[in-house]
């Protein structure tokens, strides 16, 4: 692969002098829309899992045909990233966030006043373009923005708000919904998403995308293509870290609820405790990995994640199972910490809004069966065993994939 002749030893990444240093006062500016942007996609995404049941009955279906719905979201996600990617890099970070951060507020405020099932459908697959194709423009914009010395902080920051989006979901369907009415958890984005528009407007662009611009459309198309080896190595790196994502955190409710029995309000408090973990892990090994370097600090997370195991699965208590899914996930979602940078700095300077979020979306469309995979082993090994079997593999997986993978920390975007 072309980068891994190219790869600087982490111990040098210390002595590069960053254009990004060096960039206007106003950066904050952009790292804040960046990031909130993808707390807001996060939250919009997960209004509709908390109101599956009233859903429903809106809309005289069964509770299956609006969870099929979350399936058409996520198979549109690749879509987004392709057309709104492509869009970044040819015509600058700003606008096209700007417009994607309006385009999916917008279709999520008009999803409750669907008239009928086939329009929610349609709405849910338009949402599903928005949510894809703005991560890949956000992580470009933050990284781009951030000062080399602190990129992994940010890549942490960026990367915890989507569990801050499903922090403050569950917030609004407990505040939000009993005042306002469950309408209300739909349209209250569009309030956040004029702010994050006012920051943009007040973001300078980014200069690495100043520097590398392409002429057309044909040149985005034809770089993704001199990458394709590149793009195949990354596509499995993140099916693999989805899969590590998704398979501790999508059964682990239900897990709770027909191994131990434990009630709504007991596997709510212990979500909560989760996520909190997911937030602090990010933040935690994104920081550091600008001192270990992106894969030792990947590795750092995974071994974190490895211990948790027996009381993640095994638990027998309450506190025991409470400790193991919050030291789980501040693991599983600190190496996911470390991807918006570690991406990033993988991905050739002139796509850097397209070719990372084709990257990420696939992966996550490809690794989503991972969920039906672990409900499968439940059925021969059991619960327990199912979850521990299938979570040793993919950290087994993960570990060949970046100890054999390359690094290019403290890359200068601007150069």
């Amino acid at each position: 692969m072309q980068w891994m002749k190219k790869s600087r030893p982490a111990s040098d990444a210390s002595s590069i002098t960053s254009s990004a240093d060096l960039i206007s006062p106003r950066w904050g500016f952009a790292v804040s829309s960046g990031v909130l942007g993808w707390v807001l996609d996060a939250f919009d995404f997960f209004v509709l899992v908390f109101l599956v049941d009233v859903l429903a009955a809106n809309f005289h279906v069964e509770k299956s045909a609006i969870v099929w719905t979350i399936t058409i979201t996520l198979a549109m996600r690749p879509v987004g990233a392709l057309l709104l990617g492509s869009l970044a890099d040819r015509f600058g970070r700003r606008r096209p966030l700007i417009a994607c951060v309006l385009y999916f507020s917008i279709i999520t405020a008009l999803t409750p006043f669907a008239p009928n099932y086939t329009a929610f459908i349609i709405l849910r697959a338009l949402y599903g373009i928005g949510m894809g194709g703005y991560w890949g423009i956000g992580a470009s914009l933050v990284m781009e923005s951030s000062p080399t010395r602190w990129r992994g902080l940010f890549s942490g920051v960026l990367q915890s708000g989507y569990s801050l989006g499903y922090l403050l979901a569950a917030v609004a369907l407990r505040t939000i919904e009993p005042h306002f009415g469950w309408r209300w958890m739909f349209l209250c984005g569009l309030a956040f998403a004029c702010i994050i528009t006012v920051l943009t407007l007040l973001a300078p662009e980014s200069q690495s995308w100043e520097k590398h611009r392409l002429v057309n459309f044909g040149e985005v198309f034809q770089v993704l293509w001199q990458h394709r080896k590149d793009f195949a190595y990354l596509v499995l790196m993140m099916t693999a870290i989805t899969c590590l994502s998704h398979g501790t955190q999508d059964l682990y409710p239900d897990f709770l609820k027909t191994v131990h029995r434990y009630s709504n309000s007991v596997i709510s408090n212990i979500a909560i405790l989760y996520n909190i973990g997911a937030i602090m892990g990010a933040l935690v090994i994104g920081h550091y990995s600008d001192r270990l370097g992106r894969r030792n600090a990947i590795f750092l997370a995974l071994i974190i994640a490895s211990i948790s195991i027996p009381l993640w699965a095994f638990g027998s208590s309450i506190i025991m199972l409470a400790i193991g899914s919050f030291v789980m996930q501040f693991g599983v979602q600190g190496a996911f910490g470390v991807i918006p940078a570690h991406l990033n700095e993988l991905s050739p300077n002139s796509v850097r809004s397209l070719f990372p979020g084709i990257v990420y979306q696939l992966g996550v469309l490809i690794g989503a069966p991972s969920v039906v995979i672990e409900f499968t082993l439940r059925k021969h090994l059991g619960y327990q065993w199912a979850l521990t079997v299938f979570e040793i593999c993919v950290i087994t997986a993960l570990s060949l994939i970046f100890g054999f993978g390359p690094e290019r920390k403290g890359r200068d975007f601007a150069g």
